[in-house]
C-alpha cells in the first residue's frame, strides 16, 4: 500500500466544494494533533503498518515507488456503465447524478438496521487519505489518493448478527440520473459482494472524495466502496444500500458472465481472463506494462483470507 505526501491542487481546480471539505479538514487536524494544517494527510497507524515496503524498492516489491495518478487522468478515464460503456462516456454525462440529497440504507442481518444521510454518515466516521491501487480487470491500473472510512466502522455500528456471512452492494437506479441505465446493458442495478471477513478488513473502505476532494460524480458519487486486492469491478459506485445476509450475494457481473467474473475476484497474475492475460498491466499514464502483483501487492495483509482456497476455482 502507499501513503504519500498530498500534491498541491492548482486553484483552477477549487470549487465551492472548498467549503465542505474545510469542516472535513477541521475534523481530521483536531483528530491529527494538527497534521492536516501542516499540510500532510492524516494517516491512521494500521494503514501505515500495513504498508509493507520500503523506499528502497524493499516490501511490496517497490510498491511505495509508484507514482499517483494525475487528478485528470483519475476523473477522465472510468468504468461506470450507468452513464455508458466507454471509459470517457461517465466524464462527459455523470453532471446528470444528484449526489444529494442521499441516503444509505444499512439493512439484513443486523441488530440495529438503519438510513443514513450522507451527510450524517460522514459527519459520524472522519476521513483518512488512503494511497492504493485500483486495478480493473482490462489489464490497467492507477494510483489514486481515496479520501475514505474504513468499512468496519459502519457494520460495527449496526451490530451484524451471527447469521451474518456476506455483505451485499447496490447501485441506485434511476434512469433519469444515470442515462445508461436506459440500455440493457445490465441487469440493473448494479450489485456487488464481498464475504464478511473481507467487508471487515481494514483495508477496505467507503470513499467519499480524492485528493482532497468530493468524490466527483463520475468516481461513484457521493460514496464508493474500494477494496484495494480486488479487480476494480468490486469497487461499487454510489451506493445505496448495504445489506448484510447468510447467502453468497447474486452479484451482476458474476450472474451476466461467471466464466469471466467471478464472486471473488481478486487480482491473480496466474488466473487469466479467457479473452486476454492478466500477467501484466499498464498504469495509465505510463507507455509500458509491469508485471501484476498477486493480489495486487497486498498478499502480507490479505492472503490469510484465502488459506486452503483453491484460487483458481474461487477466483
Amino acid at each position: 500500500m502507499l501513503i504519500r505526501r498530498k500534491p498541491d491542487i492548482p486553484s483552477s481546480e477549487i470549487t465551492d466544494e472548498k467549503v465542505y471539505w474545510n469542516r472535513r479538514a477541521f475534523i481530521r487536524a483536531a483528530a491529527g494533533a494538527g497534521a492536516l494544517a501542516l499540510g500532510a494527510p492524516v494517516v491512521n497507524r494500521l494503514v501505515a503498518a500495513a504498508a509493507g515496503g520500503r523506499r528502497d524498492g524493499g516490501g511490496q516489491q517497490g510498491a511505495l515507488e509508484d507514482k499517483l495518478n494525475t487528478y485528470e487522468e483519475i476523473t477522465t478515464y472510468n468504468n461506470f456503465y450507468e452513464f455508458g460503456t466507454g471509459k470517457g462516456d461517465p466524464a462527459k454525462y455523470a453532471h446528470t447524478l444528484r449526489p444529494r440529497p442521499w441516503t444509505v440504507e444499512v439493512t439484513g442481518e443486523v441488530h440495529r438496521p438503519r438510513v443514513y444521510d450522507i451527510d450524517e454518515l460522514l459527519k459520524l466516521f472522519p476521513l483518512e487519505e488512503r494511497v492504493y491501487r485500483l486495478r480493473c480487470v482490462e489489464a490497467w491500473s492507477m494510483v489514486i489518493p481515496w479520501e475514505g472510512f474504513p468499512l468496519a466502522s459502519l457494520l460495527e455500528r449496526v451490530e451484524p448478527t451471527s447469521h451474518a456471512r456476506f455483505v451485499e452492494f447496490t447501485t441506485l437506479y434511476d434512469p433519469e440520473q444515470m442515462p445508461g441505465q436506459r440500455r440493457a446493458v445490465l441487469p440493473w442495478p448494479y450489485v456487488e459482494g464481498l464475504r464478511l471477513d473481507e467487508a471487515m478488513h481494514p483495508l477496505t473502505i467507503l470513499a467519499a472524495g480524492l485528493y482532497g476532494k468530493v468524490l466527483p460524480n463520475q468516481n461513484g458519487a457521493p460514496l464508493r466502496l474500494v477494496v484495494p486486492w480486488k479487480y476494480g469491478f468490486k469497487s461499487i459506485k454510489s451506493i445505496v444500500r448495504i445489506r448484510l445476509v447468510r447467502e453468497q450475494p447474486r452479484t451482476t457481473w458474476n450472474l451476466v458472465a461467471p466464466h469471466e467474473y467471478g464472486f471473488y475476484a481478486n487480482v491473480n497474475p496466474d488466473v487469466d481472463h479467457p479473452r486476454w492475460s492478466q500477467k501484466r498491466e499498464r498504469r495509465i499514464g505510463e507507455l509500458f506494462k509491469r508485471p501484476t502483483l498477486f493480489l495486487n501487492g497486498y498478499a502480507d495483509q490479505v492472503a490469510h483470507l484465502y488459506a486452503g482456497m483453491d484460487l483458481r476455482k474461487y477466483f
